[in-house]
């Protein structure tokens, strides 16, 4: 699978579950999201502007995401709400390796590597903490998700996510 495919998979309305671990507490919290995924195609203006803004080749991007999320599906914890982008831009000579950017960050956010085993990990890292998120598909409609994060002060977390398909994106035909 290439990372576009993977993409266009990602693409669509997920249930979420998530159990976070906080190691040095010996502590662990589960909640629930809804979360809605659009794809970015390579030519579209979000993407171009970004690499623009980010001096990156814009013939390099591969594509991206919206995801937002809305954990009021979680009764009784506080309601959470939030959207992110990404655009992935690829390696000159590889497509499976490159640099992801955001809209909110001022520098090249991270990188990423879609591994033989059709894995997509995202690295970010800075002088605070490190962050490495690992997605894969079980099925077409099942998605999970791994995070590690370790924070300059010596504090881990890790999380697991499972999430199901709601609905396919709608195309436009």
């Amino acid at each position: 699978m290439n990372l576009q495919k993977f993409l266009n998979l990602s693409a669509g309305k997920w249930f979420s579950q998530r159990t976070n671990y906080f190691l040095d507490e010996h502590k662990s919290v589960s909640s629930k999201a809804d979360i809605t995924l659009e794809f970015i195609p390579p030519d579209d203006s979000r993407a171009l502007e970004l690499c623009q803004k980010h001096h990156l080749d814009s013939n390099l991007i591969v594509g991206g995401t919206v995801q937002s999320w809305d954990n009021s599906v979680d009764w009784g914890k506080a309601k959470q709400v939030g959207s992110t982008t990404i655009i992935l831009v690829s390696e000159p000579e590889n497509d499976r390796t490159g640099k992801f950017i955001r809209p909110e960050d001022s520098q090249i956010c991270g990188h990423y590597i879609l591994g033989e085993d059709e894995a997509l990990t995202l690295i970010i890292e800075t002088d605070k903490m490190y962050a490495e998120e690992r997605q894969w598909f079980a099925s077409d409609n099942f998605r999970l998700r791994t995070t590690v994060v370790k924070y300059s002060d010596g504090k881990k977390q890790t999380s697991f996510y499972s999430e199901i398909r709601k609905a396919a994106p709608q195309n436009d035909s």
